[in-house]
């Protein structure tokens, strides 16, 4: 093989080793981009949950009882739900869930709602919704594939305000208790079809776990950065530390 050849594969091989490390750089930059970007999205979906849970409890009379915030296992709100998208385009709303742990509500996880009937009433405008978990089995359908409420656990409007008996009446016939807020009136709501599925792209990005995974932990152990912490904390204000047997 003569110089000029052996010159043209140097060149050449030089060329490949440089292409190669391009390309194995490059991903990295962009997944880190993608990573940030999905937790300041996660970030600003814990706030908007937590403003609605806040505002919610703020309403004169028409709050969600504390004794049913007391009895739940986990809490979930889908701020800004469009009744259009949510009964045809199959996504329907982003929310979080909070769970209660020893160490108080968890990390927010996060979660999708579609599908089902949310009622004549409400229109085309946009309406938050919140789900009370009240029993263990109702928590295990959020550690599923997908969980329809109405058909894998009972699930009825709950009451708000302070109505004598009403919080215990409701927590004899409900798994799920289920509220709306649309046009600033906030009151039960039956919402009875609705597919409730974990977002776990989201989740996978924030956490490196899986819904699953994430709700499964008692523990409480803070993974999240204070950025997302928004909604466990709104949720605290309003609900009592953690009690053996609640």
């Amino acid at each position: 093989m003569n110089r000029e050849n052996q010159k043209r594969i140097f060149v050449l091989a030089v060329a490949i080793v440089a292409i190669a490390a391009l390309i194995s750089v490059t991903p990295p930059a962009r997944s880190d981009d993608d990573h940030a970007a999905k937790v300041k999205g996660a970030a600003a979906q814990s706030a908007k949950a937590a403003k609605v849970f806040d505002a919610i409890m703020q309403a004169p009379d028409k709050s969600i009882p504390r004794d049913l915030l007391a009895h739940a296992k986990a809490i979930a709100v889908f701020p800004q739900v469009i009744k259009a998208s949510f009964v045809i385009g199959g996504e329907g709303g982003r929310g979080v869930v909070s769970r209660r742990t020893r160490a108080g509500w968890s990390d927010p996880v996060y979660f999708r709602a579609g599908g089902g009937s949310v009622g004549w009433q409400i229109g085309a405008s946009a309406t938050d919704f919140v789900l009370l978990f009240i029993n263990d089995e109702a928590m295990g359908g959020l550690m599923k594939d997908k969980f329809e409420l109405g058909a894998e656990a009972g699930v009825a409007g709950g009451p708000v305000g302070r109505e004598a008996g009403a919080g215990t009446d409701a927590l004899m016939h409900a798994e799920v208790l289920s509220y709306s807020r649309s046009r600033g009136l906030f009151a039960g709501i039956s919402l009875k079809g609705v597919v409730v599925r974990p977002e776990d792209d989201l989740n996978q990005a924030v956490y490196g776990r899986t819904a699953r995974e994430l709700l499964s932990d008692d523990g409480g152990a803070t993974r999240a950065g204070a950025g997302l912490l928004s909604f466990p904390r709104a949720i605290a204000q309003y609900t009592p530390a953690f009690r053996s047997g609640s």
